[in-house]
């Protein structure tokens, strides 16, 4: 009987006899420099009768590890670390999350720590450290922590031991993120939780990106580890452009490697997204239709039915193009699109989707709309303007929606529109990926179906969030006498078929940073080709002052986002009457 590996298939490390899975192929400290020719691998793994595959989380199994370190006097050291039969023991994984006392690290990056201890994920020697400039003592970080963290619905048995077990690893330490002598500091207190074990360390920089080479500086010169590996994962926004991109990349890579570097973009951590590949190349059905011969357009949908609420001054500098389409969505949308990768190797994956941007069109601003929000009442309840947010600019024309036909000129995909289309406070929350085939040639039942023929075109639905479903629309036969067509869903919906709570994307994404699996961050030339497609549209937004078609809080969003859909022959398909 053969299994599918598991990426979140995690039960305590203490039952199992496996190598440890923290080792990088690049260590880089300010002290020595490891290189480890290995190859995180991948296994398909068949499973021996009465084996429940759910106890085991293998990704990778290595029996002893090889390494030349390069001393600073210039000479070759080989150095040979066991991994097997307890070898786990030898090492520990510390977790700095810098800027703890910010709202990511308290709603998102401290719970998905937790899920994964509780989960059997992490390792049996951890430590946590919350850093940031507020005074605090570990008494009260374990307190403002405890706060935000949730068990599993189907696992509260023990949930308050489990807490309580989680919340003694967790420790504060106070610095300001650009001082040599606080990241000094903090060395010194990982070290005593350390002990004498192969020493990995993970920093979280969950602070405002002009601050990021600072801690990154003084992280890398003064707190890196000096024997095992040193990671460090970089929040949203990279740069605002190509040219500020570029610069931030180069000032990083003065004290990192670029394997050291993990770019999160938590919407590729979303369980229908890393599905995605899935669906495709694992069934038959599918990839032969996924090519222009068969799709007639591709639309990537997301939507919020909130405004900026107090986030303005933030989101005015970016605006939603850079917030939500420049990075989430053509990240989907190159993932969606690429050819089938070598292997699943991160880096057959990652040249894939670099392909695909390569090949992209350059975005024309006549096939661009952007909007703003309006004051609105809606049941007697009056919602501010985007412009109403006290930490807004007056008058400013910083776009709260967009929408977008894109196009890649290749083989597979020559003449496909692909439609990009997201807002802020529209009527719903959703975020999807609906793929429109082609109309059927010559059918025999048009006129059993009515004139309007994308009525009864095939949709292929893959909603990301919330109530995440896949579902293939079809032409059906009404049972009965007559000969009536109505459309109706194949539907796959997760909260139904799996009764597993799906587990939030940072967990998928913190899990792959500690284990050194770079398949769902972004690299460097990933970003150079993404920031190269969007730079010139935004800049010629900004140089011409475009303004902003209004749409009411609430709404569909501008009735301009319909015009550009029919230009292409496009129904936009959460628009659609069976919705």
């Amino acid at each position: 009987m053969s299994s599918f590996s598991s990426s979140l298939s995690c039960p305590t490390y203490r039952s199992r006899t496996w190598s440890s899975p923290f080792l990088s192929n690049h260590y880089h400290s300010s002290l020595i420099n490891v290189v480890d020719p290995r190859r995180s691998l991948s296994f398909h793994y068949a499973s021996p009768q009465g084996l429940n595959l759910d106890e085991l989380c293998v990704r990778s199994q290595r029996k002893s590890v090889q390494s030349s370190v390069v001393a600073q006097d210039g000479s070759a050291v080989t150095k040979v670390v066991a991994e097997s039969d307890g070898g786990e023991h030898q090492s520990t994984v510390s977790i700095t999350v810098v800027g703890a006392s910010g709202d990511l690290a308290k709603k998102k990056i401290f719970p998905a720590l937790f899920a994964l201890y509780y989960e059997g994920c992490l390792p049996e020697h951890f430590t946590i450290f919350g850093y940031a400039r507020s005074k605090m003592t570990d008494a009260e970080l374990r307190d403002m922590v405890s706060k935000t963290l949730t068990c599993r619905i189907d696992k509260r048995a023990n949930c308050g031991e489990k807490m309580e077990e989680f919340l003694k690893r967790c420790f504060y330490h106070s610095g300001q993120y650009d001082s040599q002598e606080h990241f000094v500091a903090l060395d010194e207190k990982l070290k005593e939780h350390e002990g004498e074990r192969l020493s990995n360390r993970l920093f979280y920089l969950s602070i405002p990106p002009n601050i990021f080479v600072d801690a990154v500086k003084c992280a890398s010169s003064s707190a890196s580890s000096v024997n095992g590996w040193t990671r460090v994962i970089v929040e949203k926004p990279f740069g605002r452009d190509a040219k500020t991109s570029a610069a931030l990349t180069k000032s990083l890579k003065q004290y990192l490697e670029e394997d050291q570097i993990f770019r999160i973009d938590h919407y590729l951590g979303k369980e229908l997204v890393e599905n995605l590949s899935v669906l495709r190349f694992s069934n038959l059905i599918f990839e032969p239709l996924w090519s222009r011969q068969y799709i007639r357009n591709v639309q990537f949908i997301f939507s919020e039915d909130f405004g900026t609420e107090g986030r303005g001054g933030y989101f005015d500098n970016y605006g939603i193009i850079r917030d939500i389409m420049q990075n989430h969505l053509l990240q989907i949308l190159a993932l969606f699109a690429m050819e089938t990768p070598v292997s699943l190797d991160a880096e057959d994956i990652r040249n894939e989707k670099v392909k695909v941007l390569r090949s992209m069109r350059p975005i024309q601003l006549e096939d661009v709309v952007i909007g703003q929000y309006k004051s609105h009442s809606i049941g007697g309840v009056t919602y501010p303007g985007y412009t109403d947010d006290k930490t807004v600019p007056k008058g400013s024309l910083t776009p709260t929606f967009a929408a977008a036909a894109l196009f890649i000129d290749n083989a597979r995909w020559d003449g496909v529109p692909f439609l990009m289309k997201a807002g802020k406070a529209l009527n719903t929350r959703s975020a999807e990926i609906r793929v429109q085939f082609r109309h059927v040639p010559g059918n025999l039942y048009n006129r059993n179906s009515g004139t309007d023929l994308d009525q009864t075109t095939n949709e292929l639905v893959i909603r990301v969030q919330p109530d995440e479903a896949i579902y293939l629309k079809i032409n059906n036969k009404v049972p009965g006498l007559g000969m009536r067509l109505d459309r109706s869903n194949l539907n796959l919906l997760y909260s139904a078929r799996y009764s597993k709570e799906i587990p939030d994307a940072y967990e998928r994404l913190l899990l792959d940073a500690i284990e050194g699996e770079r398949r769902l961050f972004i690299r460097s030339d990933e970003l150079d080709a993404a920031w190269a497609l969007f730079t010139p549209l935004l800049k010629e937004i900004e140089e011409k002052k475009t303004i902003p078609e209004f749409y009411p809080y609430g709404s569909r969003g501008p009735v301009g986002a319909h015009y550009l859909a029919a230009k292409h022959k496009v129904q936009w398909g959460d628009l659609s009457l069976d919705q």
